[in-house]
């Protein structure tokens, strides 16, 4: 399916009411909302004596992101963008992506040429951009990685990832605590991960199979979606059908979580218990609520952005971190996924996308 056709899917999905009887679910799906979430950006606090937040060289950074088609999407550039305001010394110089790889290595060599002094990106594709990286690189400009990984470690300065493998472990693991709890020996075990084809994805999957096989457990049915809320509902109508009876499910993403929530309303499902992905707030609100499968989410904090933009002002500036005693910023930086339970979301609420 084309870029353009998942888009109109998706808005046919919500305007025209395709799910019966899921309609508030559908509507209440994260929002690519322009303002940022205050819980994820680092203000520039303290005055001349502030060590690394004081005022130093202007540092211009270049950004790229794939369109904000997608909650998480738009919480890591509205994150990115309010943090580059917190610092006077930054000027962020963003350039539209587009909707695939292509469209985005074209605006990334327009940027180049602008020449800044660092570059953040989130590519589309790690792998198909990972090019661009190299270019980069060796005309003498940084580039912060964001959460789709390059395989060459020459094509980025350093290399912001979520724990996509942590992910996937986090999420069998309360699974598992779940059904030894319940007294279930041979659970019947779904999955509905994102895009395949990404790194990501497949690391979460492994990440989830290898746990659950250490406990005995396997996944009985696993059907992909693309990280949206119509293909969510899609994959989980078609995973439902297959598997008349299941113990648990997990969901890698909470904004196609929306769609899978849909689908299992809209099935009349209840007979299992499901783990979100990422750490939407939404997600978290019908955690806390407790009225919908969704029992747990395992973290996969947009925040990344924030911190990338922060250590590219680090970078421009010949500085390293001042809690650490190198004397630059590290090579890479791989987020810990949290679990998010209705013990515990309201702690977490306020980190919510």
């Amino acid at each position: 399916m084309t870029q353009s056709s998942r888009d109109l899917s998706r808005r046919r999905l919500l305007l025209g009411g395709a799910a019966l009887g899921a309609g508030t679910l559908l509507t209440a799906c994260t929002s690519n909302e322009t303002n940022s979430n205050d819980a994820q950006i680092k203000p520039n606090e303290g005055g001349a004596s502030a060590g690394n937040a004081a005022p130093g060289t202007k540092v211009v950074i270049g950004f790229s992101a794939p369109a904000a088609d997608h909650g998480w999407l738009g919480a890591i550039i509205t994150n990115a963008k309010a943090q580059a305001t917190a610092y006077s010394d930054v000027e962020l110089k963003t350039v539209e992506s587009g909707s695939d790889a292509a469209t985005q290595r074209a605006a990334l060599s327009t940027l180049l040429g602008q020449k800044p002094n660092v570059i953040v990106l989130l590519p589309h594709d790690g792998k198909e951009l990972n090019s661009f990286g190299l270019q980069a690189m060796t005309a003498g400009i940084p580039v912060i990685n964001l959460d789709r990984a390059f395989p060459d470690a020459r094509a980025y300065r350093t290399q912001i990832l979520g724990d996509n493998y942590g992910m996937g472990v986090a999420a069998a693991d309360y699974i598992v605590a779940q059904m030894k709890a319940k007294g279930i020996s041979n659970p019947v075990i779904g999955e509905i991960p994102g895009i395949d084809s990404l790194e990501l994805t497949q690391n979460r999957s492994k990440g989830f199979s290898d746990t659950l096989a250490a406990a005995g457990f396997t996944v009985q049915r696993r059907v992909p979606a693309e990280f949206t809320v119509d293909t969510g509902q899609r994959a989980a109508s078609q995973l439902l059908q297959a598997v008349p009876k299941m113990d648990a499910l997990w969901n890698h993403d909470d904004d196609q979580g929306v769609g899978v929530l849909a689908a299992i309303n809209q099935a009349g499902r209840s007979e299992f218990i499901m783990v979100g992905g990422a750490g939407s707030k939404k997600a978290m609100e019908d955690i806390q609520a407790d009225k919908t499968p969704l029992k747990a989410t395992v973290t996969y904090s947009p925040s990344m952005a924030s911190s990338a933009i922060s250590l590219a002002r680090l970078i421009g500036q010949g500085k390293g971190l001042s809690d650490l005693v190198e004397l630059q910023v590290p090579k890479e930086i791989v987020l810990a996924s949290e679990t998010i339970t209705k013990e515990n979301a309201s702690a977490y609420l306020k980190l919510g996308f």
